[in-house]
């Protein structure tokens, strides 16, 4: 966008010469000219027709011809309703593709001294169950958000919460108490989240047993929920476990951390890491000092039965429990903890969260609760929040067990992007490890892009076929293009084409070859939006968009096969340069590329 102020200035320093006035700055709009349109940039003349006194077609006309005598790299314009489109010379292009091949970095600014300081939260698992689509969905959010970040100077701390503790822990603790034999990970041959998980299934399916025979007996569903022995005994255990019980804290110690070793396998698999685990067990006791301290200082209520509340009523909400009348804590209890401790462990300039919109209300209500309770880095936290991923199935429900757990699925990804490949020739030539490597890079990639290119917010339905596709807006037709890239570049060096020294007054290039040059300039712009707007399906979308440009470029020009010497080397560095921004790119995604398919 600095070619965008300069503009700005230039129209500035127009107004003044022509009109006898000075505009505001603000009133001086400029912006990349759309792709259905001839132009470079457009300069909105509405509202300057206070200084000019014509009608917008008149005005812009006016600056239009004076901008193209006097500013060098602009060759042309045209007016379309008011809208002045400005024409940048083959020159200025040319120069930015220069600048773009010397800059290892281009698009990228990295995090310095003086960076600010971000915190990421993402995946968040319970310790009750493996991971799955929806923990998929969130964990690449996550991952690529903070990559994109960096990308635009700043420092981000990827931070991850584990729910280790709570109701839903000591369901899977009692299920497994009761049926499950001293079954282990190593015993079954299942990884240790999987094991429990199975316990976590089973513990719901006896617990609906009981309520419907406390129904049959003459209680309604809400008495027979709340009075089901299973579920008095899961709350007996939770109690047991805040007054540090030695035998349910060893189980609860020896499950989870059956889950962790299963967790990390699933984490390694999908590419993504943490720079620091936090775990709800360490922070909820942190969270409910800070919450009795709120009481002493009359920030918060307790009620009759002992239960301590928000009242956020003036705030046009509602009441909020922060703990219960047996003293046990609830989610908000270790959010407030969790948040607390980060801020005096990294004193972040941002917190994002990153998690699904069902709990929209929560962090609204975790931010108000916080700035009540007087700490002012507050106003700092962010929900990324996110819409749901569905298969084309339906919906998916853990406790019943109708999930399609992460290894299963990315297990299932392999096999698909292995038999596809295989069926269009896409491995041919590669050797057996050649072929492993490239199967879990199209797999994977198929699988991230896929989930990415959908903007956070809205809902979505992944379907495992529909992402394995070598055409259209996947990753392996991107993957690819990229490989294409890559083999050009190998031929290019075998037959001693260097993709330098190239006398470009002697080239004239083509409007395509110009509209190619314009995309790749474009993706410095793409990375500040997406992470001013923290959304990663920015990148996605324009990555699809400069390989649409290139395969098209390749399809309608000879490259290595180009007679006149110059327009072959520009036309191998055009195309190397395309590589190299698809490789940054899809890096922002958390996406590897092959260089060869």
């Amino acid at each position: 966008m600095k070619y965008a102020l300069y503009l700005k200035e230039k129209v500035i320093e127009t107004i003044i010469n022509i009109y006898d006035t000075k505009p505001e700055l603000k009133l001086v709009q400029v912006q990349h000219t759309r792709k259905d349109f001839v132009g470079d940039y457009t300069l909105v003349t509405f509202p300057l027709l206070r200084y000019s006194k014509k009608s917008p077609e008149q005005t812009a006309e006016e600056l239009g011809k004076y901008l193209t005598e006097h500013i060098d790299e602009i060759t042309g314009f045209n007016v379309i309703k008011g809208f002045l489109n400005l024409e940048l010379s083959q020159d200025y292009w040319l120069n930015k593709l220069n600048e773009a091949w010397d800059d290892e970095y281009f698009g990228i600014r990295l995090p310095n001294k003086e960076s600010k300081t971000i915190l990421v939260e993402y995946s968040s698992p319970n310790t009750n169950k493996p991971l799955h689509l929806g923990h998929i969905r969130n964990n690449l959010i996550g991952y690529s958000i903070s990559k994109i970040l960096e990308a635009n100077n700043k420092n981000v701390i990827k931070t991850n919460i584990v729910n280790d503790r709570g109701i839903h822990i000591c369901k899977s603790m009692l299920a497994w108490q009761k049926w499950g034999n001293n079954e282990t990970p190593k015993s079954t041959g299942l990884k240790g989240d999987f094991l429990v998980g199975k316990y976590y299934i089973k513990f719901d399916q006896e617990y609906k047993k009981e309520i419907s025979k406390l129904i049959s007996q003459g209680k309604n569903k809400k008495e027979a929920e709340q009075d089901a022995p299973l579920i008095k005994e899961a709350r007996e255990m939770l109690k047991k476990w805040e007054e540090a019980d030695k035998k349910v804290i060893s189980l609860w110690q020896k499950m989870n951390n059956w889950v962790y070793e299963g967790f990390d396998i699933t984490y390694e698999k999908l590419g993504v890491d943490f720079d620091k685990i936090y775990y709800e067990s360490d922070t909820y006791k942190l969270g409910k000092s800070i919450i009795m301290d709120g009481l002493k200082n009359g920030k918060l209520i307790i009620k009759k039965d002992g239960s301590i509340w928000a009242d956020l009523t003036e705030k046009g909400l509602d009441e909020k429990i922060l703990l219960r009348s047996d003293g046990t804590s609830v989610y908000m209890t270790q959010d407030i903890g969790t948040a607390y401790i980060r801020y005096k462990d990294f004193k972040f300039d941002e917190h994002i969260y990153v998690v699904g919109n069902e709990q929209d209300y929560h962090f609204q209500v975790l931010k108000i609760i916080l700035q009540e309770l007087g700490y002012p880095w507050a106003r700092c936290i962010h929900h990324l929040s996110y819409g749901m991923v569905e298969l084309p199935e339906g919906k998916m429900k853990s406790r019943e067990g109708t999930v399609v757990d992460a290894d299963d699925l990315i297990e299932n990804m392999l096999t698909t992007a292995k038999n596809i490949s295989e069926e269009l020739g896409k491995l041919d030539g590669l050797s057996d490890k050649e072929i492993d490597k490239t199967i879990n890079i199209i797999a994977l990639g198929a699988l991230k892009y896929f989930l990415l290119k959908i903007d956070p917010k809205k809902n979505m339905v992944f379907n495992p076929k529909e992402s394995i596709d070598f055409s259209g807006n996947t990753g392996p037709f991107i993957q690819y293009t990229y490989a294409r890239i890559q083999s050009l570049a190998r031929k290019g060096k075998s037959k001693k084409i260097e993709a330098v020294n190239i006398n470009e007054k002697n080239l004239k290039l083509d409007l395509k070859e110009i509209q190619l040059l314009k995309t790749i300039y474009h993706f410095t712009n793409m990375v500040k939006e997406a992470g001013e707007t923290h959304n990663p399906a920015v990148v996605a979308n324009y990555v699809y968009e400069l390989v649409k440009e290139f395969n098209q470029f390749y399809h309608d020009f000879n490259i290595l096969k180009e007679e006149d010497m110059d327009l072959r080397k520009f036309r191998l560095k055009l195309s190397i340069m395309t590589g190299r921004v698809i490789k940054q790119a899809m890096a922002l995604l958390g996406i590897d590329v092959p260089e060869k398919m």
